[in-house]
C-alpha cells in the first residue's frame, strides 16, 4: 500500500531507518522499516531510536498538506482538507505537528473527519495525498508487510469497545502484540506481568474478559497497547463505554502515562475527556477550526499539574459528557462562521431545554445512551 506520489521502499525517503541497527537489541530484518531503533523491551521509553541528532528527537507525528477525498467529480467528498488555497481555490490540506510527550485531543462532531484523522495516524488508511511521518519514518512509501510492523512496534491501539479476545486470559491478551513481534516466551510473559502491574491488575492476570469489569476490560486493552513500549498512545473513545467512576480510573493511568513521557493522541467527543489533554484540536469539515494549548508539552498534564484546580473546575453531573456531545457541533461551527463572537452562540445552545424537559430526561439520556 503505497501512498500517491510517494518513493518505494528502497528510496531516499526511508534513509536513515537502518542506521545503527547492529546495536545490541536492535532488529536487523531489512524488511522492517522500525530497523535500527530501539526494540520493545521493559520500560523501553518511546522506542525512537536515533537521538535526532543536535536538534533533538523528531516529531512524533509530523502530517503535511494531508487531503483525503472519496469519490471522484461532483460525488466527491473531502473528509479531511485543511483550509482552502486563496490562490487556486483547492484545499491546501491539514497540517499537523504533535511533539514527543505531548497528550492530544481530537474533537469534533459526527462528519468532522476526527475518524478519517485517526485511522491515516494509526496507519489504517492512506491519504489522498500528503506526507506522513511517524516518529521519523516516512509511512509513504512502506508496503503492506513493513506498515504491520510499523502498527506493532510505533503505534499503541485503545479502541472504545476494547477488542479484547473472548475466553482469554489477561496475560494472554497482553503477550499477544509480543507474541506476534517474536519476542520469546519468558520474555513476553515478563513485559506483560509489568504492563498489567502498571495498570493495576496485577491480581487479574488470570481473569478472562467475562469475568472483568468494563473499566478492567479496557485497562488491560491499555497495557495491551504499552506492552511494545510504542513511539505513540492512539486512543479512539476509550471511556465511551464506561461509567463514571471507571472512565476516572482509566484516565488517571492515561495521564500517568503521559506524565512519565509518553506520547498520547485521543479522539474524543467529550470535553471531560478533552480537559485532561495538554493541547484541544477541534476538527469542522475536515479542517482544524480551533487549536488550544491547556498545558506546556514539556510537564505533566492539567489533572497532575494542579490537581486542586483541576478537580474545582469538574462539571457538575447535570452537565456531563451527554451535554457536551449534543453542543459540540453548534459550538464547532459558531467557531467557524462567527469566529469573533462565539460566546454568544454558545449560552443558547447550552440551555435549550422547556421547562418540562429536565424531569422529562433519564440519567442514561442526558450521556447519550446507557453505560454498561
Amino acid at each position: 500500500m503505497r501512498w500517491p506520489g510517494k518513493p518505494g521502499p528502497g528510496s531516499p525517503g526511508r534513509g536513515g531507518l537502518h542506521r545503527g541497527a547492529r546495536k545490541a537489541g536492535r532488529t536487523t530484518d531489512p524488511t522492517d522499516p522500525t530497523a535500527g531503533t530501539d526494540g520493545p523491551g521493559p520500560g523501553g521509553g518511546e522506542g525512537g531510536g536515533e537521538d535526532g541528532g543536535p536538534w533533538g528527537p523528531p516529531p512524533v507525528i509530523e502530517v503535511r498538506a494531508l487531503v483525503k477525498q472519496y469519490g471522484q467529480g461532483d460525488a466527491a467528498v473531502r473528509a479531511l482538507a485543511g483550509p482552502v488555497d486563496p490562490g487556486t481555490g483547492e484545499p491546501a490540506g491539514m497540517d499537523l505537528v504533535v511533539e514527543q510527550g505531548d497528550m492530544v485531543a481530537v474533537m469534533g462532531s459526527s462528519g468532522s473527519g476526527k475518524s478519517t484523522l485517526m485511522n491515516i495516524l494509526g496507519c489504517l488508511d492512506v491519504p489522498t495525498s500528503g506526507r506522513y511521518l511517524l516518529d521519523g519514518i516516512d509511512v509513504g512509501g512502506l508496503d503492506e508487510h513493513q506498515l504491520s510492523l510499523v502498527r506493532n512496534r510505533k503505534i499503541g491501539f485503545v479502541f472504545q469497545s476494547f477488542n479484547l479476545v473472548p475466553r482469554t486470559p489477561a496475560l494472554a491478551q497482553v503477550e499477544l502484540p509480543l507474541a506476534y513481534a517474536g519476542v520469546k516466551a519468558a520474555e513476553r510473559r515478563r513485559r506483560a506481568l509489568a504492563a498489567l502491574d502498571l495498570v493495576g491488575l496485577a491480581d487479574r492476570v488470570g481473569h478472562r474478559p467475562n469475568e472483568l469489569s468494563g473499566g478492567q476490560q479496557q485497562r488491560v486493552a491499555v497495557a495491551r497497547a504499552l506492552v511494545t513500549a510504542p513511539a505513540m498512545l492512539l486512543a479512539d473513545e476509550p471511556t465511551g463505554n464506561l461509567d463514571s467512576h471507571s472512565t476516572e480510573e482509566v484516565l488517571g493511568i492515561v495521564d500517568r502515562l503521559n506524565a512519565s513521557g509518553r506520547t498520547v493522541v485521543l479522539i474524543t467527543h467529550e470535553d471531560e475527556v478533552a480537559r485532561h489533554a495538554k493541547r484541544v484540536l477541534r476538527l469542522v469539515d475536515g479542517r482544524i477550526v480551533a487549536d488550544v494549548r491547556q498545558a506546556p508539552v514539556d510537564g505533566p498534564p492539567p489533572a497532575l499539574r494542579d490537581p486542586g484546580a483541576f478537580a474545582a473546575r469538574a462539571p457538575r453531573a447535570g452537565h456531563m459528557s451527554g451535554v457536551s456531545h449534543s453542543t459540540e457541533g453548534a459550538q464547532a461551527a459558531h467557531a467557524v462562521q462567527a469566529a469573533s463572537a462565539p460566546q454568544e452562540a454558545r449560552p443558547a445552545r447550552a440551555l435549550p431545554a422547556p421547562p418540562q424537559a429536565p424531569q422529562a430526561l433519564t440519567a442514561s439520556e442526558t450521556t447519550g445512551g446507557p453505560r454498561p
